[in-house]
């Protein structure tokens, strides 16, 4: 990084720059991404979608696991290159990369302009506006080091006035905590997270209405457990209070529940989505595995018999719940017959949604000092006959649901002028659309093909179909 004024790209400075944002990782990242953006653009800043137009860009970043820390690496050398090749005058790294490397960003990576932890998302228009606007008004950049924005991971910070940076144009995601305090062995969450902090409930339904003044049609509540919502702030459980108060909000039809802990659920809990005709019958339970064994050295407070326990009470109390977990297979230890007891598990309980990753070894956690590291080519073995488990359990499943009746959420119109086959449905002379129904959380699970000839269906439409068949993950249907 030079040490001086770089004049080659100096631009008017009545223009307002502009941002390309780059957010990586989970929905509870994008959620801290679109609030940067909505305090960006309140100090005058342009969006654009153009990585080639921007002048700052900022990464979001993720360093979950292995692949999640690769990516946002290879991410921070690829933008930090058009430095020297384009118009870019800054580029900003955030997020958990940033706060859990920043010594090792600032030595290794001088491409990177300034670092916000996740406790400093706040300090983004500040430090774009170091970076930029004191350049513009005549003064010399002295700065040889990156800017350092780094906090106290268990600073709470939540910014109003977001705005919506990608995904469906008619459901967003609401963060209702941040941090952790479950400390399972192989997650470095609570290290970049710091400890479970809820977010005040009359700050949620702010952000819920101005989402919904905005279209947004579904909210997906979201945190690193929602199940332990308010536990911290209100000395209770508070989420079915809140859930119920969420429910008033006018222009909301749909509220999706992920990431609720299976030991945590309560009965009140499943009172409040059987009562509550707009919360989806769809629940998220990210249980890791089934082993008691490979539980306790998870650091899970699951049992398998809790775990069967509560899927029963589920699927008895809410008849038509999908239900959707997330496993971990080759923990340090996993034998083959635990392997084998998880695969069983899968095929008894049936998951009508499944996703499954090979064990990634995270330093400074529990689990990366365990003796019994599992090979990768092992790991990845195992993954894969889950999830070729699980596509067979799944495609059964939507089968199944031929002549049943949905209601349903317009996302697009599938638009082919050549007349071929789209996910299974022949062209005809009326329109094919893409939906979801109450099973199908965006961006993650399947979708609902609907066949209508009326033209005029738009993006957040509720509209009552027939299914009349299947394409793997994906349900084909006719409007009714």
């Amino acid at each position: 990084m030079k040490c001086s004024s770089d004049k080659r790209h100096r631009k008017d400075p009545e223009t307002a720059f502009r941002v390309f944002f780059i957010s990586l990782g989970c929905d509870k990242n994008l959620v801290d991404s679109e609030q940067m953006i909505g305090l960006l653009l309140s100090r005058g800043y342009e969006l654009t979608d153009d990585e080639d137009a921007a002048d700052l860009i900022v990464i979001n970043s993720c360093c979950f696991i292995g692949d999640a820390k690769e990516e946002s690496i290879n991410t921070i050398i690829e933008m930090g290159a058009k430095k020297t090749d384009g118009s870019l005058k800054a580029l900003i790294v955030c997020g958990c990369l940033a706060q859990r490397y920043a010594d090792e960003i600032k030595k290794t990576m001088p491409e990177v302009d300034a670092i916000i932890g996740t406790t400093s998302i706040d300090a983004i228009a500040d430090a774009a506006d170091e970076l930029l606007k004191a350049e513009y008004n005549g003064k010399t950049d002295s700065r040889c080091h990156a800017l350092s924005y780094i906090e106290s991971i268990d600073r709470y910070v939540y910014l109003k006035g977001r705005r919506e940076l990608t995904g469906s144009v008619c459901s967003a995601s609401l963060k209702i905590a941040d941090g952790c305090n479950k400390n399972c062995s192989y997650c470095v969450i609570p290290k970049v997270r710091g400890h479970y902090r809820s977010v005040p409930m009359e700050d949620l339904l702010s952000d819920a209405g101005a989402l919904a003044a905005r279209g947004i049609k579904e909210i997906q509540l979201i945190a690193q457990e929602t199940t332990v919502y308010g536990t911290d702030i209100y000395g209770r459980k508070a989420l079915p209070e809140l859930l119920q108060r969420l429910c008033r909000t006018e222009g909301i039809e749909w509220i999706r529940l992920m990431y609720c802990y299976p030991e945590e659920i309560t009965d009140e809990l499943i009172d409040c989505i059987m009562s509550e005709p707009k919360i989806c019958h769809y629940l998220d339970l990210p249980i890791q595995h089934c082993s008691d064994r490979i539980l306790k050295l998870m650091g899970r407070k699951a049992t398998k018999d809790g775990l069967v326990d509560i899927i029963h009470k589920l699927r008895e109390r809410i008849p038509d719940i999908a239900l959707r977990t997330t496993l971990i297979s080759g923990f340090p230890g996993e034998t083959e017959e635990e392997h084998e007891e998880l695969k069983s598990f899968v095929r008894s309980m049936r998951f009508d949604r499944l996703g499954c990753f090979a064990y990634s070894r995270e330093e400074g956690t529990e689990a990366a000092a365990m003796k019994g590291q599992i090979h990768h080519a092992t790991k990845n073995r195992r993954q894969r006959e889950i999830m070729e488990l699980q596509q067979g359990i799944a495609f059964d499943t939507e089968a199944a649901l031929k002549g049943r009746r949905l209601h349903v959420m317009a996302e697009g119109r599938m638009i082919d002028s050549t007349g071929n086959t789209l996910s299974g449905i022949e062209k005809t002379d009326g329109e094919v659309y893409v939906c979801r129904s109450y099973r199908d959380a965006p961006d993650i699970d399947g979708y609902v093909f609907v066949k209508s000839r009326d033209k005029n269906i738009m993006s957040g439409d509720m509209l009552d179909v027939s299914v009349t068949g299947s394409n793997g993950y994906d349900l084909i249907a006719d409007i009714i």
